[in-house]
């Protein structure tokens, strides 16, 4: 069977994005899923967060872009039990150049995930925060997007921009693709204003919400420090068992996705 492919997307940055893609990655394989996570983003903080050293990093997202290489040679082993990582390298921040004129363009990364077979149960994207040709690939390659929401005021201004990429996305390269959830990060219950957002983004979206709210925790933002998600970092604080619960919400709404299908 072939992996799900969920793409973590928002063009605005500071919102959670690499820490959801590491710790739900991270969650998922906790209850026993094969986890494969792309880092598309030439920052390469999810490669950080998971202990990648950079001198580490001798295949990446990029040399899989274009066609050097499969992404069974390129993905390394992390410290945590079944989940490995594609690693990403300033590289990619050519490939928008490199592969301009190649008509293949937009869906270079899913020919290289179609190409993977069962060895994985999930495969999450981390895309860099802007929408760019390596975000529209990460579209392309893509069964549904999960969307990080900070809960701050512009929230739902970017949120609208990203919604209408995903209708672009659907109308031209990939019309299967789906909004599979947006998840509320950074939430601190001492701002007033964060409630109002988290009312508004539920009413606004409805189920498509995750019930999981991620709180703002510093434990969470401690642990790609040391190389780790928060889940090896500290299982016990109030950041681990949301994404842990987030995780569950996941493969519940996978199920019922797959159910419909």
């Amino acid at each position: 069977m072939k992996p799900r492919v969920l793409t973590v997307a928002n063009q605005k940055g500071g919102v959670g994005k690499t820490t959801t893609a590491i710790n739900l990655g991270t969650a998922l394989a906790a209850i026993g899923e094969r986890v494969l996570l792309i880092d598309l983003d030439p920052q390469g903080n999810a490669s950080t967060g998971l202990g990648i050293e950079t001198r580490s990093r001798r295949l990446s997202a990029y040399d899989v872009l274009l066609g050097d290489t499969s992404i069974t040679e390129a993905a390394i082993e992390t410290d945590v039990p079944r989940v490995s990582i594609v690693p990403a390298t300033m590289d990619l921040l050519g490939a928008e150049i490199t592969l301009a004129a190649r008509k293949d363009r937009t869906h270079r990364l899913k020919q290289a995930i179609d190409a993977l077979g069962s060895s994985y149960s999930y495969v999450l994207i981390d895309c860099p925060p802007s929408l760019n040709l390596l975000t529209v690939n990460a579209m392309a390659a893509a069964d549904g997007i999960l969307v990080p929401l900070q809960c701050e005021f512009f929230a739902l201004e970017g949120l609208s921009q990203l919604l209408k990429t995903v209708e672009q996305v659907r109308a031209t390269i990939n019309p299967d693709l789906e909004i599979h959830g947006v998840v509320l990060t950074m939430f601190d219950p001492r701002n007033n204003l964060a409630g109002q957002v988290i009312r508004d983004v539920r009413q606004f979206l409805g189920a498509k919400v995750f019930e999981t709210v991620i709180p703002r925790n510093v434990r969470v933002s401690e642990a790609p420090s040391y190389g780790k998600p928060v889940l090896l970092y500290d299982l016990k604080c109030a950041g681990s068992q949301a994404y842990l619960k987030l995780a569950s919400e996941v493969i519940q709404r996978e199920r019922l996705l797959q159910a419909a299908e």
